[in-house]
Formats: C-alpha cells, structure tokens, sequence
C-alpha cells in the first residue's frame, strides 16, 4: 500500500470509534438529553469488555475467540448501559443539571477504566497493561479473500466486524430518526417534550430508552478502540479527547448519522496528520491535533449565521421537563 492508502486506512481506524460515539450523542440529544458522559461511557464499556474477555482466557483452558468476543460485547454492553442508566435516573427522574451530571460521569468513567484496567494488568503479572490477545483475534479478523483485492482490498476490506457493524448502525439510525414513526415522536420529545406530552407521547420513556441506548453505542466505540485499535490491550487514559471529539463530531454533522461518517473520517485524518508532516515540533503537533475542534467551530459558526432549522440542535436540548407546569 501506498502512503495515501495507509493514511486513507488509518482515518477510518480512528473515526470509527468517533463514529460510534457521536452515533450515541445523536440518539440521546434527539430526546432532549444532553450527555456530556459519553467519553466516560466510552472508557466504561472499552474496560468491562476487556475485563470480560481476559476473565474468560483466565480460567479456561482452551478460550474459544469467538466465546470470548461474545462475552466482550455482553460485559461492555451491560456497564455501559447501567451507566447511562445512573445518568437518566439523576437527569430525567430527579432534573440534576444535565451538564454537571455528564462531566461527573466522564470523570467517574476514565476513573472506572484506569482503575480496574491498572489493578487486573498488576493481579496478572504485567506492567501496566491489560492483554486478552485471543479474544482481540476474533475482533480484528478481516473478510477473508476481500483483502486480496488489489488496490482497494485493505482499504475497503481490511478492518474487523465492529467497523462495517458501526456503518450498519449509522444507516439504521439515520433510517429510525427520518423515517420512521417513533423516530419522528423521538424527535417531537427533543423539540417540544410538553407538546409530545399533550400529543399522548410518553416523554420519560423515550428519553431514557434514547439515552440508554445511546450509551451503549458510545460503550461499542470504547470496546472498538481496546480491542480492533489497541489489539487487546488496555492503556491507562489511552483514548485521550476521542470521546470529546464524538461529541465535536455531532455538531459537525449537524445531528445528522449520516454526515457523520464521512466527518468521522475526515477527524480521524485529522487527528493524525500530523504524523504525516515532517519535522513538526511538539508544539505544532498540539496545534493539528486541534484541527479537528476548530473545523466544528467553524461550522458551528456557519450554520448558526445560516439560521437553517434542520441545521440546529433541539430546541429543547439540555432542558429538564417538568410535566406538573404543562400548559
């Protein structure tokens, strides 16, 4: 391959974690939940996913990849789930401030990851890393034969299941919020959760289910960056600002799924650019590494100016419902 095919196949490596997190963000935002936890949720379901498989090649003589990929997903799932859970009871249930609440859960979530990621790594010997090699085989395997095709065969073929899983749930969640009857009573709630109410739309229920679901999404893009990116491997804070840049990506794509594929790779080859130019500083390789948050600035600006419905967030985005003022 040439430079611009492995730079070309290192941006969507990593946009596909952004992907899924911003995959997340959209969901949950279209509710009216503003959730500034998905980089913790990310780190929350990249550690239990981890945790499941090495407990799995611990105690079994013969791991089975795909037992152990199977167990992975479950365990991310399940911990990402439950801690979008806390962050719905605390944000819809009890009305705490949705920003707050967020940060807090990120601050917990790459506490959670370091935490139990550092303490199995020293209970099983190593020096600060995590490792579950078999079950990372059944993430990273790639379409067999695909491959081979010259040219494209690694660009378009060379990645693991959770890649094209991720397109799947773009695409299926583009088609749910613009296409389907529940989309449309989901995006009703983030608008107008008083009028959905008077409309007989359970708002609570849409909200939590959009905001479960969407941290179980952002749970895929931290298990996705431990076991297709890392190999298996855990590393204390290693996603760095990825979950931050999900969250970046959603205001680029204009809470639009399918803007954000290609704006996922268009950030994740920003992101490492600079690895591309040589002779940078350390300074000058802060500063492209930024690109990616001044690019959202910038059309954040532009649609602003633009004044475009559809190009905005929800207009009740962030704003707790109190049904008892109603009317």
């Amino acid at each position: 391959m040439n430079v611009i095919s492995v730079f070309l196949q290192k941006a969507i490596t990593q946009g596909i974690p952004l992907l899924f997190g911003a995959n997340g963000e959209i969901l949950t935002e279209k509710s009216g939940n503003l959730n500034l936890g998905i980089p913790g949720l990310m780190y929350m379901g990249g550690v239990a996913g981890l945790i499941g498989a090495f407990l799995y090649e611990a105690n079994v003589a013969n791991p089975i990849p795909f037992v152990g990929m199977l167990i992975s997903v479950i365990c991310c799932l399940l911990c990402s789930a439950l801690g979008a859970l806390i962050y719905s009871v605390l944000t819809i249930t009890l009305r705490a401030n949705q920003n707050v609440t967020g940060l807090a859960l990120t601050t917990f979530g790459m506490g959670f990851g370091n935490f139990f990621g550092g303490s199995l790594s020293r209970l099983a010997g190593g020096v600060g890393q995590l490792s579950t090699a078999t079950t990372a085989s059944a993430f990273r395997a790639k379409i067999p034969f695909l491959t081979d095709i010259p040219v494209v065969g690694e660009l378009l073929f060379g990645y693991g299941w959770l890649t094209y899983f991720c397109l799947i749930i773009t695409f299926a969640l583009s088609f749910f919020l613009f296409k389907t009857r529940v989309g449309l009573n989901l995006r009703a709630v983030g608008e107008s959760a008083a009028t959905a109410d008077a409309a007989g739309i359970n708002v609570n229920r849409y909200k939590y289910i959009a905001t479960i679901v969407g941290g179980m999404m952002a749970g895929l893009g931290g298990l996705y960056f431990v076991m297709e990116y890392t190999g298996g491997t855990w590393v204390n804070n290693g996603f760095g600002d990825r979950g931050w840049l999900a969250i970046a990506l959603v205001i680029f794509a204009r809470w639009r799924p399918l803007n954000a594929i290609w704006g996922s790779f268009l950030f994740g080859g920003l992101y490492i650019l600079y690895l591309y130019i040589p002779g940078l500083t350390r300074d000058m390789q802060e500063i492209f590494k930024s690109l990616p948050y001044l690019v959202t600035i910038v059309v954040l600006v532009i649609t602003s100016l633009r004044k475009k419905r559809e190009d905005q967030p929800p207009a009740s985005l962030g704003l707790p419902y109190f049904r008892e003022s109603r009317g």
